[in-house]
């Protein structure tokens, strides 16, 4: 293909998509009110997979899953072409209790999806001086469940996008459309006004205050996430631990991320110190160790939520040339490739890899 195409956005999505446009000879140019890769994408923990996948919808879940997969080719062509390494780990993942056992047993079986049970939480923290306690009950144990390292993904796919020519434009805001028989023609934006053949938003939290009136029924909001982070010398913990909403996330190097929060709080994405008592208080149960160390950082992101966690990734039903890729919430890390892919293939005119009936439904939602 040979159309040039813009894309705002310049998150894990956006720059995923331009990187598979960019790889069959699309010329794409990437818009970003802030700077590229420095929104939610940034601030989340990189887990790939749903924290307990049986709670999800099947639509999502089945982009998750194939997405995934693709992930351990994916970052190591990363690596090779940038010399960045996102660090792509199968560090696998437990699920502490309180947990819903048998339904977890049934839906990983149903699936062929790797879940080990019963073994006990004493086991969890590598530390010989650990002082967790012995509950009675056990976890399950997701040990295929893998990670990427949120900000060297970003920095990577910025990289690969700029070294196959593609074209990153930030503090770039878009202020008006102008269309005409059912073609976006140009945008307005603080650099001027752009044209292009077909214009892809990928603008997470801020897609619908991009499109406007554009946006039909579309129901993507800012959901603020807030996160803490440890140090430790050594990895402190094998596995990803989850205890309902909350994570532990260990990093190759002795980091520690526990998070997070669900906030409804519109575009504010200021910390407070009440998310940061509640996640400490409710991990350090979990994770004795904590008590003895500083927090280093704690950040906040707006997640672009949407119904059910389910992405739009579809053309507007109006607009023949403009397409949404976006509305991932606490997935889009996860669901990139995939996205892309999709993206990808409806420009290419070229068959699905899976169903994807459930990421057009956005458009039609009931407010």
């Amino acid at each position: 293909m040979e159309q040039d195409v813009i894309i705002i956005g310049a998150g894990i999505i956006g720059l995923a998509t331009a990187e598979s446009l960019l790889m069959h000879g699309a010329k794409v140019t990437i818009l970003d009110r802030n700077l590229a890769g420095h929104e939610s994408s940034w601030a989340g923990g990189g887990i790939l997979s749903p924290l307990c996948p049986w709670h999800y919808s099947d639509a999502v879940t089945q982009l998750t899953s194939y997405s995934a997969k693709k992930f351990p080719e994916w970052a190591a062509a990363l690596y090779s072409s940038t010399g960045i390494d996102p660090e792509f780990w199968i560090s696998g993942m437990r699920i502490l209790p309180p947990h819903e056992t048998k339904v977890a047993l049934d839906w990983c079986n149903q699936r062929g999806i790797n879940i080990q049970q019963y073994v006990p939480t004493q086991e969890i923290i590598n530390t010989s001086d650990s002082t967790v306690q012995t509950q009675k009950d056990h976890t399950l144990l997701l040990p295929d469940i893998a990670q990427i390292r949120n900000p060297r993904l970003l920095q990577a796919l910025r990289s690969r996008v700029l070294q196959l020519g593609g074209k990153i434009v930030e503090k770039c805001k878009v202020e008006n459309f102008q269309h005409t028989h059912k073609r976006l023609c140009s945008i307005d934006t603080t650099f001027g006004q752009l044209t292009a053949d077909y214009f892809i938003i990928c603008a997470g939290a801020w897609t619908s205050e991009i499109l406007g009136t554009s946006a039909l029924k579309l129901r993507i909001r800012p959901i603020k996430g807030q996160m803490l982070l440890f140090r430790f010398d050594d990895p402190p913990v094998s596995n990803i631990l989850v205890q309902e909403d909350l994570y532990i996330i260990p990093r190759q190097d002795g980091h520690v991320l526990i998070g997070s929060t669900l906030e409804d709080t519109g575009f504010d994405k200021q910390v407070t110190h009440l998310a940061r008592k509640n996640l400490f208080k409710r991990a350090l149960p979990i994770f004795p160790e904590l008590q003895e160390k500083p927090v280093i950082r704690h950040w906040a992101g707006l997640r672009p939520g949407s119904p059910d966690n389910l992405p739009t990734i579809a053309p507007h039903p109006n607009i023949h040339n403009l397409f949404v890729n976006s509305g991932h919430f606490r997935y889009g890390v996860t669901m990139a490739p995939a996205s892309a892919e999709i993206m990808l293939n409806y420009l290419l005119n070229s068959p699905q890899p899976i169903d994807i009936t459930p990421y057009q439904a956005g458009w039609h939602e009931n407010p």
